[in-house]
């Protein structure tokens, strides 16, 4: 089955590209599963397997081989690409699979025609290119960094790549790091929070990044932008990006879908790996059906809706829970009404519709009990068959094979599974979530047909 993969931010006419991406390692191997029937709800149990029985899903470079575009910091020695190693480490009677990866990937990108029209079409391209255009030519491939005409930042000079990041992020650097995930990974008997930075690791040893992008609308800690629609200019044709950095993703990648071999024919295979130790698959669920995310955008155009604010189209209220709906909500600073403009950090344009923002989403808990293919809070299920729990990166699909990422998009808002101490991430840290832990300080508690209005709740 072929797909294409463009994300679409909201009412904007304008794609971006993640297609035509490919693999330039020999080493990719096809870990492609069938999967059973999913009776699981949000209380599955959970079957731990041993992530080191199959090591291929890690692409690990065993011949050295080094990024043609990309160098360490202050030489013109090129970088080691993908993941060094990968082993098995005891900790405290704990066994962990310790990745060590430089961050760099060596995605191969090869763009159609209309992949080529679409990139000319950026909202800003007479200035995100150099000469207006990009340099890229249709059905001529070229390897992860290489210069397409892009008018990068200047630190791109000292690590390389300069020309095939848009402007914006900082260029991706060589970050050795090394990640311990946990072999028998436990479901969490707390709340853990998922937050900004590494989440975990994609099988080509490039960081995991959750929906969380650290901006909110006036900078009031309510109203967050979720990276994967403010940022859409701001990727690569591959959808990445680094911070401080760390070149990462923050949902579906087409190029590491082709590194893995995922062809939409079966369950999809194994994308990386959570930092709690459960693994991370890719959209599918099996043969031609998209796994699919419970989570579901708020109503603010129906007045009298449950989760919306009263007001057709304000955003001027926040739900209590965002995990249980029937919990109200309290009023919040306004923020953009759904048909006003939001400006990125890049300075492109949005219309700021419902499920712009982080605080436009609710989990429905009736979607998870569907069971089947619909996730759940976390983002992941169980099957009941030897998958035992995992994650899928969430994504939908139009009737002409055009996919869009899907919230949550890579893990939930929280983790499945318990955080060690030598993990990379850490429960709430940097959190990208509902502001002060949703709790909202001095506002008045608003039942579901009630409107904040002035600090009091209006029937």
């Amino acid at each position: 089955m072929s797909f294409k993969q463009i994300f679409i931010p909201p009412l904007l006419v304008l794609p971006l590209i993640l297609t035509g991406c490919g693999s330039s390692s020999s080493d990719a191997t096809d870990v492609t599963e069938e999967s059973a029937t999913d009776t699981s709800a949000d209380t599955s149990t959970d079957t731990s397997t041993d992530i080191t029985t199959d090591s291929s899903v890690w692409i690990i470079n065993t011949t050295d081989e080094v990024s043609e575009n990309l160098y360490d910091s202050g030489t013109n020695q090129g970088s080691l690409v993908n993941v060094q190693s990968v082993e098995t480490e005891t900790v405290d009677d704990l066994e962990y699979t310790v990745v060590s990866a430089t961050g760099i990937a060596n995605y191969q990108v090869t763009l159609s025609q209309d992949e080529i029209d679409t990139l000319n079409a950026r909202p800003k391209a007479a200035t995100d290119f150099l000469s207006g255009a990009t340099t890229a030519e249709a059905g001529e491939a070229f390897e992860f960094g290489e210069d397409i005409g892009y008018n990068s930042n200047n630190d791109c000079e000292t690590t390389g790549g300069t020309g095939y990041w848009p402007p914006g992020p900082v260029c991706p650097e060589n970050i050795s790091r090394t990640g311990y995930f946990p072999n028998s990974p436990e479901p969490a008997t707390d709340d853990v929070a998922s937050g900004l930075g590494a989440m975990g690791y994609w099988v080509n040893g490039t960081s995991v990044y959750q929906w969380g992008d650290g901006q909110s609308y006036n900078n009031e800690g309510v109203w967050q932008t979720l990276a994967p629609v403010a940022e859409v200019y701001d990727v690569d044709v591959c959808g990445g990006h680094a911070a401080n950095g760390d070149y990462h993703h923050h949902f579906s990648s087409d190029c590491l879908g082709k590194l893995v071999n995922d062809e939409g024919n079966g369950h999809s295979p194994i994308y990386g790996y959570a930092a709690d130790g459960y693994a991370i698959y890719g959209p599918w669920y099996s043969n031609g059906i998209l796994a699919k995310s419970s989570w579901a955008v708020r109503d603010y155009d129906d007045t009298s809706s449950a989760t919306g604010c009263g007001t057709a189209g304000v955003r001027n209220c926040v739900l209590v829970d965002e995990f249980n709906v029937a919990a109200g909500f309290v009023a919040a600073a306004d923020g953009p009404t759904t048909s006003d403009e939001y400006n990125s950090l890049s300075g492109n344009t949005f219309i700021a519709s419902a499920g712009f923002f982080y605080e436009d989403f609710y989990w429905d808990s009736t979607l998870t009990n569907l069971s089947g293919e619909y996730l759940d809070q976390y983002n992941g299920h169980d099957n009941g068959d030897d998958l035992g729990y995992h994650y899928h990166v969430t994504v939908t699909q139009d009737n002409n094979g055009v996919q869009t990422p899907a919230f949550p998009y890579t893990i939930g808002p929280r983790f499945y599974g318990k955080l060690q101490d030598n993990s990379i991430a850490s429960n709430g840290a940097d959190v990208g979530g509902p502001p002060n832990d949703g709790a909202l300080p001095d506002l008045p508690f608003c039942e579901a047909d009630q409107e904040p209005e002035m600090g009091v709740c209006i029937p």
